[in-house]
């Protein structure tokens, strides 16, 4: 970042500390309400077997609100960086098929992103790089120059936490459109072969059959990942490894 942006982020960001940390606050205290009032154990697999009947009723009779009710719901829970994205990617195929399930949980979760990466950018992000050291700003601006390669790769090969990748970049200084784009496009694969297995899990769930998420990421789905991973870093090589111009 160049000095006049350094000055310019600084006259925008807000003066007092709490309004800038309101936005944290009010996450704080909300995630605190999600598990105070047992929200969680809405997210499980036996709560969605007991509730398919009722959800698939709700989604054939009012499928339009279903669709925002699911959405929001998702951005809620991803915001909140709560456990069961899983699940809720799952459950969209279960209730909406695969195709349609994936791309809502795609919308659902890059909305979510987005918005704990801007609280985090507001609240912490710009205070803490404008006291990075010199490793930190040689690092940010490693990751700003390939910033959307980085970020498809992280988001195609699940090696961190959902909510890790979500705040991360906001301390790096990614810019917003570049977060959004490598978010969206990162998680489309994944979403897919969870919808995919929603899809098909009434059938466990007709014949009683135990089921879990750790099952779900088998040897050709994990290469498949890394390969897309890889394909993302393509342009990073190319950069490290061209020759310079004459």
């Amino acid at each position: 970042m160049s000095v006049d942006e350094e000055k310019i982020s600084s006259e925008l960001e807000p003066k007092s500390p709490f309004v800038r940390f309101l936005p944290l606050i009010i996450l704080a205290a909300a995630i605190a309400g999600f598990f105070a009032l047992g929200l969680d154990k809405y997210l499980t697999f036996d709560a969605l077997r007991e509730n398919r009947a009722t959800l698939a009723a709700f989604v054939a009779e009012q499928v339009v609100i279903a669709v925002a009710l699911y959405i929001a719901i998702y951005a809620a829970s991803v915001s909140l960086s709560v456990p069961g994205a899983s699940i809720l990617t799952i459950a969209g195929g279960l209730l909406f098929e695969q195709w349609f399930g994936s791309v809502y949980a795609v919308f659902g979760a890059t909305l979510g992103a987005i918005g704990v990466f801007l609280i985090a950018k507001t609240a912490l992000g710009d205070a803490l790089r404008r006291r990075a050291g010199p490793s930190m700003r040689k690092m940010e601006a490693g990751f700003q120059e390939n910033a959307l390669s980085y970020l498809l790769v992280l988001r195609l090969i699940p090696l961190f936490p959902f909510f890790l990748v979500n705040i991360v970049p906001a301390f790096l200084g990614v810019k917003l459109r570049t977060y959004a784009i490598g978010t969206f496009i990162g998680i489309i694969p994944g979403s897919f072969v969870y919808a995919t297995v929603g899809a098909g899990l009434g059938s466990i769930f007709d014949q009683n059959d135990e089921f879990t998420v750790t099952g779900i990421l088998t040897q050709e789905t994990t290469a498949a990942l890394v390969g897309l991973g890889v394909l993302a870093l393509l342009p990073v090589a190319y950069k490290k490894f061209r020759k310079p111009e004459d």
